[in-house]
């Protein structure tokens, strides 16, 4: 199994339809992968999605909706992906950003890793190429947000990652132990740093023109928030309106730091080829969240809205009979857990809230659920106590937001997107006439959805652990 993750990455890819990304690498595992178009994250944060993904559990059931918070600290027992797969005879190994990298009282998680994970901690603000010295985990100041400089790839940390891996793939060849070989990239999670020669791959006027077009929203403003992430970083102003060539800069950006991250995952995948482990290893491929680049003029994530919650995701089992082929079936990150011990033969645990994706890999028409659950707080990021949780669930047409005063449940907001005609959810409809239906609708789904997740249980180290009470 190798198992790639990456930050902060929208579906802003060739593969994905993205007319201006240069993405070779990560297009061609796509031609030997199953893509999934409507792919969703639980929580448009890393610390809250990753627990998801990793424990195949939601943020309610886990309690855990903001940076801080370690599940271990909740939930001491319970079994993460890897660990699972460790119990089962796999060696696993941690190269990289899987859990969250940065604030928390427990450094990743031991458990699940049968060797010491490496260039899994610190701030992503520390990865700066700064007076010749390379990034390290002795802290510096916020830059500015974006750095173009001529320097080679293992200047910046995604390139260590890469080369790093390539040597583990070289090393699990030359064993005969399946291997959990999970490597995470940094990028491209501010600040929008890579070598000048991805930032020389795009034209700004094509980008500019790309620009002109981004879309406004009607939304409560419960929906919104200031983007103090970007707003941390000494170039951005602390409050008002990124200017248009600020903008411009910053998207230019990402698509270089996008081109950068294509460029190690490429690494990677030729060191398998080439160590003969292609045909015979699951390769998975997702984002923990979406991201905002100054459209609704949001920047950064912490919101419900689609440029948040969808996110790319490919699997590519070995010999797919459906390899290169796209599914439109609805999905979440909380669905990998199960798909890929199913897809390993194990049994998969009772107590683990997704669903298998193997049905649709062996038939994209197929479905395995009829909408995508979502979810963020307010406020977000460092306080695990809501005062109001926004709940999402994104169904074939429709977004429904609903925002719930944590402490009495009440409704204090709602939002009604028709992707029909508003795939880019700039009208909000919840309180017009002709859709009152749908959205009573939906709202009664969303009672009903919210009420399927029940709180952890403490799980056991068995391929059966307790189901959720």
């Amino acid at each position: 199994m190798l198992f790639i993750a990456v930050d902060d990455l929208r579906v802003q890819l060739g593969c994905y339809g993205d007319p201006i990304a240069q993405t070779p690498h990560i297009d061609k595992l796509a031609q030997r992968s199953m893509l999934f178009e409507r792919a969703y994250c639980q929580q448009a944060l890393c610390n809250p999605s990753r627990t998801s993904v990793m424990t195949g559990c939601y943020p309610n059931a886990l309690q855990i909706w903001d940076l801080p918070t370690h599940f271990r600290q909740l939930y001491p027992d319970i079994v993460t992906l890897p660990q699972f797969f460790q119990a089962h005879g796999y060696f696993t190994q941690n190269i990289g950003k899987i859990y969250h990298n940065y604030r928390q009282t427990l450094r990743n998680d031991p458990q699940s890793w049968s060797t010491p994970a490496v260039h899994d901690w610190g701030a992503h603000s520390n990865d700066w190429f700064v007076s010749g010295e390379p990034f390290g985990l002795k802290s510096i100041s916020k830059g500015p947000a974006v750095q173009k400089v001529d320097v080679a790839d293992e200047a910046y940390l995604d390139g260590r990652i890469a080369a790093d891996a390539v040597l583990a793939i070289r090393e699990r060849a030359a064993q005969k132990q399946p291997f959990f070989l999970a490597v995470g990239f940094w990028k491209p999670h501010l600040p929008f740093n890579a070598p000048k020669p991805y930032w020389d791959k795009y034209d700004p006027d094509q980008i500019r023109a790309h620009l002109d077009q981004l879309p406004k929203s009607d939304a409560p403003q419960i929906a919104f928030h200031p983007y103090g992430e970007i707003r941390s970083y000494t170039d951005i102003p602390k409050t008002g309106d990124i200017s248009a060539e600020q903008n411009l800069v910053l998207n230019h950006g990402y698509y270089a730091a996008i081109s950068f991250l294509d460029a190690q995952i490429g690494k990677v995948l030729h060191e398998l080829q080439r160590q003969g482990l292609a045909e015979n290893t699951i390769v998975v491929l997702w984002s923990d969240h979406g991201f905002h680049l100054g459209e609704h003029d949001l920047w950064c994530k912490t919101s419900n809205f689609e440029l948040d919650t969808r996110v790319p995701l490919l699997i590519a089992p070995p010999a797919a009979a459906n390899a290169g082929q796209k599914t439109t079936a609805l999905t979440e990150l909380v669905d990998l857990y199960p798909t890929l011990v199913d897809l390993c033969e194990l049994p998969i645990p009772t107590a683990l809230q997704g669903k298998s994706l193997r049905p649709i890999l062996a038939d994209p028409t197929a479905t395995v659920r009829d909408a995508a659950l979502s979810q963020h707080p307010r406020p977000a990021y460092f306080k695990n106590k809501p005062e109001v949780l926004g709940y999402s669930l994104r169904t074939d047409r429709f977004r429904y937001n609903e925002w719930r005063d944590f402490e009495s449940g009440q409704v204090v907001a709602q939002e009604l997107y028709d992707h029909e005609s508003d795939p880019q959810e700039s009208r909000n409809l919840a309180s017009a006439k002709a859709y009152q239906s749908d959205c009573a609708t939906l709202a009664k789904s969303l009672a009903q959805r919210l009420q399927t997740i029940a709180p952890v249980r403490r799980m056991s180290m068995s391929s059966k652990p307790q189901a959720p009470q």
